[in-house]
């Protein structure tokens, strides 16, 4: 070959080298873009994830706290509907009381009827009020719970200490809840043997 010829292919051969040295450079800088092209989009979505999981964490949260709310407006308003009328069941019993304490004191030469109608009024009173929720504290007999009783005297007697002897006023509850406790006497015992 010539030489013009060999310069020349030398020439070209250099070119086509520089050539893909540029392609080859250029190449590798691509790749480098895509990498931290990747890492940044890896970063972002590890991020986005983050937020996701504190977002998802936050609606739990409040998803719990309001269905906790729901439970206690249901179980306020079911409340409301058993106790909201606890004052005017109180005051009702007032009425029972003087009713009971009424029969007990009428006179002997009433109509034996007018009695037993009176008699009726006040159980159909009283079942009206059981329907209600009203409950009598049964007490006579039973030991002495200060949950239940308020004790208003003691005597002794051949029961044993704490018994209810007794009862003056009836306690009651409401749904379970006390109402009124039953004013009681309660026994303090066999009495103490005197020497002689």
């Amino acid at each position: 070959m010539t030489e013009f010829g060999e310069n020349s292919f030398s020439s070209s051969k250099n070119q086509q080298d520089e050539k893909n040295d540029d392609e080859g450079s250029n190449q590798e800088s691509q790749a480098a873009q895509i990498q931290n092209s990747c890492e940044d989009l890896q970063k972002r979505i590890e991020e986005l994830e983050s937020q996701v999981k504190e977002k998802e964490s936050k609606y739990l949260y409040l998803y719990a706290d309001f269905d906790n709310f729901k439970k206690r407006a249901i179980k306020e308003r079911s409340d409301l509907i058993k106790f909201g009328w606890e004052s005017v069941a109180r005051d009702l019993l007032q009425v029972v009381d003087n009713l009971e304490r009424a029969m007990t004191h009428v006179p002997l030469n009433t109509d034996k009827t007018w009695i037993e109608g009176l008699h009726m009024v006040l159980s159909q009173f009283k079942a009206t009020l059981q329907k209600q929720g009203l409950q009598h504290i049964e007490s006579l007999k039973k030991d002495f719970d200060p949950n239940l009783h308020e004790a208003v005297g003691q005597e002794e007697s051949e029961l044993p200490s704490g018994t209810i002897l007794k009862e003056h006023t009836p306690g009651y509850t409401l749904h379970g809840r006390l109402l009124r406790p039953a004013r009681v006497i309660i026994s303090g015992g066999q009495p103490e043997a005197k020497p002689s």
